[in-house]
């Protein structure tokens, strides 16, 4: 509890601001609940299932979810990965922190590795820590891009597993292609001299979220032993519905065991299943997501007034949130904002000090509102 998520503590700081000051006279930037409504299609689906009336349509189902969504979702990812997959591969899960449990508990062993790079999402050394495993920290180069020798020099026989998060929170980095490709090569060569499989598992819930016509490559095409991990949240903004899924790569070994382990996981972690209803949406809405470029203006506005005002950041590919460098210590700098009404997450909460999380996935009142406070600070601290 002492490491618990500094997310949900500057969320509910924020509305001890909101009582005293007013919920318009609080800038919050904590929490990266997404502002944008579902998209129309969403609620034309969902109307229209709603009110039909068929026996045991909420009901329970196989606990890797409907067949018919999962078939849906293999024949989209076929064409988006180049990859043929099939519904066997694919596992309905209650959201991508449900899967990644999920995985985990299927792959690890008490003491087995996982390697995560830094900044990373703040749940990440708690989902290892619920199976026993022990998280291995590793850095980013200064761009946040992949730091493939220090993950290297990481690599052990006792490691089982390397999870990557693209586009990355808090960042907003997208893994470029040549990097994933390296990556692979050097899992693949590790395979061979420890002589066991290296599994990679990539979280993309915001993987429909990236701009400047950037894609994220398919880790599915570029190693046999990866698994892919997502949500629903983020693209269609229906994160509390709590729906994702699993996608195994065909090619990974032993994939009967893989799957069958992860389908049990799915029941005996208590997740049972995925929820009935909203499998039966997204199954017609695949490919679907919000308009991204309402979040790219967002972020274009508050990456071109913090520049101007001196915060050093690099803009981000993806996701919605930049990761300024702080001027000063990152919780003490945040607490300064703070006291301009202004909610942000200290950096050290993913593993990276010296840094601030900004989720920009808010009202434009709220980021235009924050700005005179912002320029405060960097008035005291850059001039």
């Amino acid at each position: 509890m002492e490491n618990a998520s500094w997310i949900r503590k500057m969320f509910e700081e924020g509305a001890a601001l909101r009582k005293e000051f007013g919920d318009k006279n609080v800038f919050d930037f904590s929490l990266g609940n997404p502002n944008l409504e579902p998209p129309d299609k969403f609620f034309e689906v969902f109307s229209n299932l709603a009110s039909e009336k068929i026996p045991g349509r909420h009901g329970y189902m196989a606990n890797a979810g409907y067949n018919e969504t999962r078939d849906a979702v293999a024949e989209y990812l076929s064409e988006e990965h180049g990859k043929e997959i099939f519904g066997k591969h694919i596992i309905m899960t209650c959201g991508a922190g449900g899967a990644l449990n999920v995985v985990l508990k299927t792959l690890l062993d008490p003491g087995d590795e996982v390697v995560i790079f830094r900044p990373y999402f703040v749940e990440y050394n708690f989902y290892v820590d619920n199976c026993q495993g022990v998280p291995r920290l590793v850095k980013t180069n200064d761009d946040f891009s992949l730091d493939l020798d220090a993950l290297a020099a990481a690599l052990s026989p006792r490691t089982k597993a390397v999870l990557i998060n693209s586009p990355n929170n808090p960042t907003g980095k997208v893994y470029t292609k040549e990097s994933i490709n390296g990556l692979a090569r050097l899992l693949a060569k590790k395979s061979r001299e420890f002589g066991k499989e290296l599994y990679l598992i990539s979280d993309e819930p915001y993987n429909k979220i990236v701009y400047d016509g950037i894609t994220v490559p398919s880790i599915l095409a570029a190693y046999r032993n990866s698994i892919l991990v997502t949500s629903y949240s983020k693209d269609l903004s229906i994160p509390g519905e709590r729906l994702g899924f699993i996608a195994t790569n065909p090619d990974a070994t032993p994939l009967d065991q893989l799957l069958n382990g992860m389908i049990f996981c799915n029941r005996t972690l208590g997740f049972v299943n995925a929820p009935a209803f909203v499998q039966r949406v997204v199954q017609q809405l695949q490919g679907l997501s919000v308009d991204i470029n309402i979040y790219k203006r967002k972020r274009d506005r508050l990456c071109t007034a913090l520049q101007k005002m001196g915060y050093g950041l690099i803009k981000p590919e993806g996701a919605f949130y930049l990761f300024p460098r702080s001027p000063i210590d990152d919780v003490e700098f945040v607490r300064e904002l703070q006291q301009e009404r202004i909610l942000t997450v200290p950096g050290r909460g993913f593993g990276s000090p010296g840094f601030f999380r900004i989720a920009y996935c808010v009202e434009d009142w709220v980021i235009e509102g924050a700005l005179p406070g912002f320029r405060k600070l960097a008035d005291k601290y850059f001039t």
